[in-house]
């Protein structure tokens, strides 16, 4: 969820434990959590299940840094969090894969 106007702390882990609370009957699993706390925090909730199998499926390591590089740009640059985080995953894993090669 994107505002213009700045939020305080308190509001925002209001609405976060209010989305987490409604879904919570679903959530059976750590990872689980984890993917749909990424889809919220990139606001691309259509895509959660991909965020799911990626938190299922991948090293939890490279969806850090993938995290906090988009999370390091200040909100107004990107316009789709969703993409630069795709992006710099898809990086990472090259990057990593070129190290477990040598």
């Amino acid at each position: 969820m994107r505002t213009d106007k700045p939020t305080t702390i308190a509001e925002t882990l209001s609405l976060f434990k209010e989305n987490i609370a409604k879904r919570k009957k679903y959530v059976k699993n750590e990872f689980q959590a984890y993917g749909l706390e990424l889809a919220t925090e990139l606001d691309d909730w259509k895509n959660k299940s991909l965020y799911i199998r990626l938190a299922k499926t991948q090293d939890r390591k490279l969806l850090e840094k993938a995290r906090y590089f988009v999370k390091d740009h200040s909100p107004g640059q990107v316009k789709t969090p969703y993409r630069l985080f795709m992006w710099k995953l898809k990086q990472l894993r090259m990057e990593n894969e070129i190290k477990q090669s040598s």
